[in-house]
């Protein structure tokens, strides 16, 4: 019988090394599943644009009224772009949205956003309403990094410049908050929806 050839310079590899290569494999695999991945990017890239739109809109209007009105159109708007680019992500990656990670992601989510909805009123009727964009940039900050915990790495980093951003505002006081509006919600979407949506699909 012939006797297969061995190559002496391709010695076996060790068992440990496979074994330390499977676990990688399987803690990759893991934290993929566990991991809410339809996060949009263009979506995002979407809202941070109308963002940019009602902040050069809100900056003309003559009355606290007006701006509010704007900005609470505007939320609308961006709340209608993001869940429709968020449900077409989810269709187009096999990605189910009442997942477990979906369910921790809109649950660690939502709890800032409605703080935000109940504050809103509450400063506008006391005449805050200057303060409006420190809060909801805070607070929107808050819901991503929160969120973002049960998403790709980007998501959380977002959130934390929403929340530095809606801090300096709280700081520079109501004159800069149309320049924070634009630079927090306009800005900061362009900018990590472009990254989510080069690195992990639109």
């Amino acid at each position: 019988m012939p006797k297969p050839l061995r190559h002496e310079d391709s010695p076996p590899r060790p068992i440990h090394d496979r074994a330390i290569q499977d676990l990688s494999f399987i803690r990759a695999t893991m934290e993929r599943a566990s991991s809410f991945t339809a996060v949009p990017g263009w979506g995002g890239v979407a809202m941070g644009l109308t963002a940019c739109a009602a902040c050069v809109f809100a900056a003309r209007q003559a009355s606290p009224a007006e701006w509010l009105a704007v900005w609470l159109a505007e939320a609308i708007v961006a709340l209608g772009v993001g869940g429709w680019a968020l449900v077409r992500k989810a269709a187009a990656t096999n990605t189910p949205l009442l997942s477990r990670a979906g369910r921790l992601f809109a649950g660690s989510f939502a709890p800032a956003v409605v703080a935000g909805a109940i504050l809103t009123p509450l400063l506008y009727r006391l005449g805050l309403s200057g303060y409006l964009p420190g809060m909801w940039l805070v607070l929107y900050g808050a819901a991503v990094t929160s969120g973002g915990a049960f998403s790709v790495r980007i998501v959380p980093i977002t959130g934390v410049a929403f929340m530095s951003v809606g801090i300096t505002a709280l700081v520079l006081g109501p004159q800069w908050k149309d320049l924070m509006m634009g630079f927090g919600f306009g800005l900061i979407h362009v900018v990590s929806g472009f990254v989510i949506a080069r690195r992990y699909g639109g």
